[in-house]
């Protein structure tokens, strides 16, 4: 039997870690790891290699030695390395330990890395010049997609397939009540999981103030309370997230219109709401806006989802008009005013007016104040930090992550790629491949991509097969008596190998982690379509899809294997 301490362990989780990665050192028979603890106990084969054991516990980024072992001061040489702290001290070698890390921002990437960089033995500064959390849970994803749900039930007692049965009902809103309950949950996720890991993990500590880099291993920190702080570090991330991009629309600046932070936090419901935008945000909000009683008009440059494959433009706005919600497609914003009250859009499609205006045309970063040009940190399109593969700047012990960098906006690459640049940071190794990154709109029926469309596919060279099923094909839709929308499959011609998909559908973020699944192991549509999946789920529609490529589904019985 051998004993182990292990150190950095914060979690039952990471025990488990540390078991799957012992017990597959070649002579190892079994191991049982405590967290509580801090130990391992393994039953090993004969000659089997300390080194090894040491090695692939630190791998994780953890620190071992034998329970036995003698104190540090009385080993050296070769007996040294085999029985004490993998690294020891080195932090290229994944120990943290001495490492100081300052993380500028305290959003989804810096929380990650900060998290991650502590496990590790990093002391890390966090830098926060505004809220604890970041965008995600104070300003975007958490309060946005309980005003969506919200809306979804607003819109589900006045008109659903089941009115014949079910007696309709115009419901009243109280939008002062929703946004209150909306508040209260944001908040409680905010102390939970930014605030409190915060001040309850030891090697983290928070700095209240606006970060910018006095040379390339300090930062100059203007105090909220007023005076200033020289933080010097070793390794910096920026993760300062980004804010909403406005149009150099004539007039707009001098009027009240909206971003998305003062949509979601409105607490009343405007007669007739102007959106200018076509993308994910203006979307989703313009149909929650429309479901809790607003007059919605989009007004868009070009098509709804321009960026999108053409389907799924088109598939939402035929469920937009029938919902009401009026889209002018190719029509430009000439000019803004705000007058008595009231806003007055000149466009090339006309005058338009309306109560509240919402800006919803993507995003810039916020990077003004880092001070970046001093240390060398390149930027591009209006400040935006590219990094590499290990997300490391222009200036490599420099690393950025989340939406000031050229990575998709969206939280959980941010947090997957700050987890990643605070391993790396601490001597592991480690990218980020989004190859098969699923994204998801949530809207009603939602859009969920992933992978290559059509278009994609044919610029990288490669020819494709591709199939669309519409949902009157998918059992659950037709049980649901709602077949808006559409599953599409973007295949390799001739391998078969999936490439891609894109689906309009109710629920579609739940099934689209299963194709980001069949991407990621390359399987081809044929593997796809000989899967089990369980009988009216919408997530059958992928097999259903999948098994187009061959047979006439029309033609299978409801649950055909």
């Amino acid at each position: 039997m051998t004993h182990l301490k292990i150190t950095g362990m914060t979690c039952d989780s990471c025990a488990v870690h540390v078991k799957e990665a012992l017990e597959k050192v070649p002579g190892v028979q079994s191991a049982v790891v405590s967290y509580p603890k801090g130990t391992a106990q393994l039953v090993t084969e004969p000659g089997t290699s300390l080194d090894v054991l040491t090695a692939a516990v630190a791998r994780l980024g953890y620190k071992t030695m034998l329970a036995d072992a003698p104190p540090r001061e009385r080993r050296n040489g070769l007996l040294d390395k085999a029985l004490g702290w993998l690294g020891g001290g080195d932090k290229h070698g994944g120990d943290g330990g001495g490492l100081r890390i300052a993380v500028i921002g305290s959003g989804g990437a810096a929380m990650a890395a900060a998290i991650t960089a502590a496990e590790h033995g990093a002391k890390v500064t966090v830098i926060e010049r505004g809220i604890i959390g970041g965008t995600c849970v104070n300003i975007g994803c958490v309060p946005s997609k309980i005003m969506i749900r919200a809306a979804h039930f607003a819109h589900a007692r006045k008109v659903s397939p089941f009115d014949a049965g079910i007696t309709a009902t115009t419901p009243q809103i109280n939008r002062k009540l929703l946004l209150a309950q909306q508040q209260g949950r944001v908040e409680e996720l905010r102390v939970a999981k930014y605030e409190a890991i915060i001040a309850g993990n030891p090697n983290i500590t928070l700095l209240r103030g606006e970060a910018g880099f006095r040379d390339a291993q300090t930062l100059t920190v203007k105090l909220s309370g007023g005076g200033e702080q020289i933080v010097a570090f070793d390794r910096a991330l920026i993760a300062t997230g980004a804010r909403p991009a406005i149009p150099p629309i004539p007039g707009l600046k001098d009027t009240p219109y909206w971003t998305s932070t003062e949509a979601l936090a409105s607490d009343t419901i405007p007669p007739r709401l102007l959106v200018i935008g076509s993308s994910i945000v203006a979307a989703e909000l313009a149909q929650a806006y429309s479901r809790l009683g607003s007059q919605v008009t989009i007004v868009a440059r070009s098509t709804l989802f321009f960026r999108e494959a053409p389907l799924i433009g088109a598939a939402l706005g035929r469920v937009f008009a029938d919902e009401g919600i009026a889209i002018l497609r190719q029509t430009q914003t000439r000019q803004v005013s705000h007058v008595n009250g009231e806003f007055v859009l000149e466009t090339s499609a006309g005058t338009l007016r309306g109560d509240a205006l919402l800006i919803a045309t993507g995003r810039a970063p916020n990077t003004e104040a880092l001070n970046l040009e001093a240390i060398g940190v390149k930027t591009a399109r209006g400040g935006v930090i590219a990094v590499n593969e290990q997300l490391q700047t222009s200036v490599p012990h420099i690393y950025a992550a989340g939406d000031c960098t050229d990575l998709p906006q969206f939280v959980y690459v941010a947090a997957a790629a700050g987890s990643r640049a605070a391993g790396n940071m601490t001597g592991l190794e480690a990218t980020l491949d989004l190859r098969s990154m699923p994204a998801v709109v949530f809207t009603d029926p939602q859009v969920a991509t992933v992978g290559l469309s059509e278009a994609e596919a044919h610029l990288k060279g490669i020819e494709t097969d591709s199939r669309t099923l519409t949902l009157d094909n998918v059992p659950r839709a037709l049980a649901n008596f709602d077949t808006r929308g559409f599953i599409k499959l973007v295949a390799e011609a001739g391998s078969g190998r999936l490439l891609g998909v894109q689906a309009v559908a109710p629920e579609a973020g739940e099934l689209i982690q299963t194709a980001a699944l069949a991407i990621h192991h390359r399987m081809t549509v044929a593997d796809l379509g000989a899967q089990l999946f369980p009988y009216l789920t919408m997530v059958e529609g992928l097999k259903l899809a999948a098994q187009t490529f061959s047979k006439d589904v029309k033609q299978l019985s409801c649950c055909a294997g």
